[in-house]
């Protein structure tokens, strides 16, 4: 009898072996996450002006989470999906020199994921950090591929970060960095992968393929925005063409994974940042980017993971950027430990069974949103913003009707929410005071971009947007440019400067100083480069021109371990112009 029952269980055993054989395996993951992509932005939405279908058979394939939320821009965004917190628990409150830095005591997704066995990759956009540790090869990951700012000036054949170091990038940037991340796939062999793709847009610069603007220069959009556009309509149509460009970016992912017959056991995600840059049809929804309103914050979320998740899923359960950690952790099975405690929920069980899984409080939640000093929260029923006005939001999407004095109740019960989460928060600093770190021994390269420098006497920014901008009108030899740095570990370091420049720049002879070191070197050659990013640019939206800066080695220098000034200054100018600068690397090389 014994010898019978032992017999039966191992049958059944191998039985549910066979049937469920992924349920043994970890399931790869994608998480696509594009900029300043409303949720208006897709066909699947009810855009007649585009179309989106790779992007839509994600919501035909998988999960559709109707009322998911982000916020207002994009570092604050990019932090709470890397950590489940909110993001200025982790000190990041701007999005530009150094505001954007995800604290170091954070645990990250990509630190639960590797931790788990997993490779792990980031191509595209990071945003929280340039600096190692802040970099990504710093937060969890493995590779990376793309640039570390908030903003990038080019669009095509652009300078980008492999692994810290600067490198040219081959074509528009999408196609570039999606390349990449299909070959890390391919790369990783057996061995499960988190595959981060922060796609950079329709972020501007509105730069896009001839293929794509010509499907679009003479459209005449069909839907109208919320308000009138303040920009022309070209810039609408630049963003409707760059969003055909991710289309088929996402498509050539889940092509591979077809290709590859990993499909099955991969979850797929893919979110937006924040609301649109820019007023064009976006469902009838007040607000666009940088604005705590309804528009400003809400977001596609579409998953797919055929082995788990139904086709046709939806869920109306109120959803977070907060909440991807807990729950992507989840669904692979991972024990998360993290050194603070989460924000986010584990929505695993909604993923794959849809509202029928809505328990344990989800129904009575509250989404919190915060840009600066404006915020706003929502419940299942009512929106309150910071400045006081309700709004009952699924039947007023575009926030006409202010109901306080109706509901003081529901207006009254919002408050104390909004009021507790602000109490729980740090206070909001003024300005960074961080120093940017330099030489860290986990690291070859570090960057010091302009963006994150000062300058003295008449030099100026190439741009009011710090993030993509370089240093021009360095006429007086006596003016400086410095940064805030701190010394990770005294070492000996490489110092290359990219520039650009007049004819007459050959013998300019330039100084990095900190504290007492030295090293100096000469600018040979000019480098007269003309504006790289009006190639293809399809509307000037603000930002500052571009150029095809050149790498110039200055010398070795050593440094010691201390926090100073990094200052680099002019010894010789024999033309007109010192130079250009773009930024300054240091290499590591003992």
């Amino acid at each position: 009898m014994t010898k019978l029952i032992s017999t039966s269980l191992l049958f059944f055993a191998l039985l549910i072996s066979l049937l469920s054989p992924l349920q043994a395996e970890k399931p790869n993951v994608i998480v696509f996450l594009t900029d300043d992509q409303g949720w208006g932005d897709l066909s699947l939405h009810g855009n007649k002006d585009l179309k989106t279908p790779r992007i839509d058979s994600l919501a035909r394939d998988g999960l559709v989470m109707e009322r998911f939320y982000v916020q207002p821009v994009c570092a604050p965004t990019r932090a709470e999906f890397l950590t489940g917190r909110y993001h200025s628990r982790s000190g990041v409150f701007g999005v530009s020199q150094g505001q954007e830095r995800l604290n170091l005591d954070e645990t990250t997704i990509a630190d639960a994921f590797s931790e788990a066995g997993y490779r792990t990759g980031a191509f595209g956009k990071w945003h929280n950090g340039m600096q190692y540790p802040y970099h990504p090869l710093g937060r969890g990951f493995d590779e990376f591929y793309g640039f570390c700012s908030g903003h990038w000036g080019n669009y095509v054949d652009p300078w980008l970060d492999h692994n810290g170091n600067m490198v040219k990038g081959e074509g528009f940037i999408v196609d570039d960095t999606v390349s990449k991340a299909i070959e890390f796939m391919k790369t990783s062999g057996d061995q499960p992968f988190f595959t981060y793709i922060p796609i950079p847009t329709p972020h501007s610069p509105m730069i896009v393929p001839d293929k794509y603007w010509d499907r679009f220069k003479s459209r005449a959009l069909t839907q109208e925005a919320t308000k009138e556009p303040q920009h022309g309509p070209n810039h609408a149509l630049a963003a409707l063409a760059m969003c055909e460009n991710i289309d088929d970016n996402v498509g050539r992912v889940l092509d591979y994974l077809d290709e590859s017959n990993q499909a099955e056991n991969t979850i797929v995600l893919y979110f937006c940042d924040n609301g649109p840059n820019g007023w064009r049809w976006n469902g009838g929804m007040a607000g666009k980017k940088a604005s705590h309103e309804e528009g400003g914050v809400r977001s596609p979320l579409l998953v797919r993971w055929p082995a788990r998740i139904p086709a046709g899923t939806l869920a109306r359960t109120l959803s977070s950027g907060l909440d991807l950690m807990p729950t992507l952790t989840s669904l692979a099975g991972i024990d998360l430990k993290t050194t603070n405690p989460l924000d986010g929920k584990d929505l695993s069980k909604v993923f794959v069974k849809g509202d029928s899984a809505a328990t344990q409080g989800l129904e009575e939640r509250v989404i919190f949103n915060q840009w600066r000093k404006k915020v706003s929260i929502r419940n299942d029923r009512f929106r309150l913003m910071g400045e006081g006005k309700l709004y009952e939001i699924d039947r007023d999407l575009g926030q006409l009707r202010d109901l306080s004095d109706i509901y003081p109740q529901h207006k009254a019960a919002l408050q104390k929410e909004m009021d507790a989460i602000l109490a729980s928060f740090p206070p909001l600093p003024k300005k960074d005071e961080r120093p940017f770190l330099i030489g860290d021994p986990g690291m070859e390269y570090t960057q010091l971009p302009i963006r994150d420098a000062t300058a003295t006497g008449e030099i100026q920014r190439s741009s009011r947007h710090p993030n993509s901008s370089f240093f021009l009108n360095w006429k007086n030899k006596d003016d400086e440019i410095h940064w805030n740095a701190e010394l990770a570990e005294a070492g000996t370091f490489e110092v290359i400067v990219f520039y650009a420049s007049g004819p007459d720049v050959a013998g300019t002879e330039l100084a990095m100083t900190f504290g007492d070191a030295e090293v100096t070197g000469k600018i040979t050659e000019p480098n007269e480069s003309p504006i790289v990013s009006d190639t293809y640019l399809r509307y000037k939206a603000g930002e500052g021109p571009e150029k095809d800066f050149k790498p110039v080695l200055l010398g070795n220098i050593t440094l010691p371990k201390k926090e100073g000034t990094l200052r680099l200054r002019a010894l010789s100018k024999p033309g007109e112009e010192v130079a250009e600068v773009r930024q300054v690397l240091l290499r590591r090389i003992k």
